[in-house]
């Protein structure tokens, strides 16, 4: 059974001051995950490239989409062996590769699904990402136009927080749990004193603040990173299927932001 699924944004496993791992994080989160928990990892790209800049004392010339699928791929097998040293001995670690066409398509989501409730029984830790090496975004596009034509609501997989938002309502997962940077979903990202701390209420009335919020959210993190609004938009489907969503940073220890010792965004569903 998948109590929790958990996602990490790149930057939050990067010591940008440094320019390397934050190995911190790597050991914070992997002593901390177990069997029952899905966790959803970004970071194959920004790690691949400081990886390729240690060795090379440059970085990659190219097409953008080339630049990207290169450094995923360097950063791929480093991501997964960084996780591999901190998790504990005593439970086996799988890699789980996804692109948007996994979710699109009845017998790929049963595949998934089947493969990681398998992992929970078998005392194995599930970790999943993108498949950023092998995505081709002119193909992506190609498919998803052709879902729409035939008026299904395709699954795009934008990003990583979209990935772990699919994933928590396709196990039927208790708990989505997203951490960044930053303690959670702000009004105003210039603004410290703008966290919104809780959304609570029926789903209708979830959905609806959920909305109201989206429109208020200014900013993001990075550049070419969704946002907070991008965030909210992405975890709707969790809402409506009941699941609690917590969105925190990874300063914290993950326990802390779990229970709110910490400030955090906690999203839920009432029965009323």
């Amino acid at each position: 059974m998948i109590e929790l699924v958990g996602k990490i944004g790149s930057m939050a496993l990067v010591d940008a001051k440094h320019g390397d791992i934050d190995y911190n994080k790597f050991a914070m989160i992997g002593h901390w995950l177990s069997p029952g928990t899905v966790w959803v990892t970004s970071g194959a790209v920004e790690i691949g490239r400081v990886d390729y800049m240690r060795r090379s004392g440059g970085q990659l010339t190219g097409s953008d989409e080339d630049v990207k699928a290169d450094y995923s791929a360097q950063g791929q097998a480093i991501l997964m062996e960084t996780y591999r040293r901190f998790v504990d001995p005593r439970y086996s670690v799988r890699q789980v590769l996804v692109e948007h066409a996994h979710f699109n398509n009845d017998v790929s989501r049963a595949h998934i699904l089947s493969l990681l409730v398998r992992a929970s029984e078998q005392n194995a830790v599930p970790i999943v990402n993108y498949n950023d090496a092998v995505a081709v975004e002119e193909l992506r596009k190609t498919e998803l136009s052709n879902l729409a034509r035939e008026g299904k609501m395709p699954v795009e997989l934008v990003d990583n927080d979209e990935t772990a938002a699919q994933i928590a309502c396709l196990t039927g997962a208790k708990r989505l749990l997203i951490l960044s940077t930053l303690d959670g979903v702000y009004a105003d990202i210039k603004d410290p004193g703008s966290l919104i701390r809780e959304i609570r209420g029926t789903k209708e009335e979830v959905l609806g603040k959920i909305d109201e919020y989206k429109s208020r959210c200014v900013g993001a993190s990075r550049k070419g990173a969704g946002g907070a609004a991008a965030k909210l938009e992405y975890i709707k489907p969790c809402v409506r299927a009941g699941i609690d969503v917590i969105i925190g940073s990874a300063c914290h220890d993950v326990r802390n932001v779990l229970s709110g010792a910490v400030p955090r965004t906690h999203i839920s569903v009432t029965n009323g």
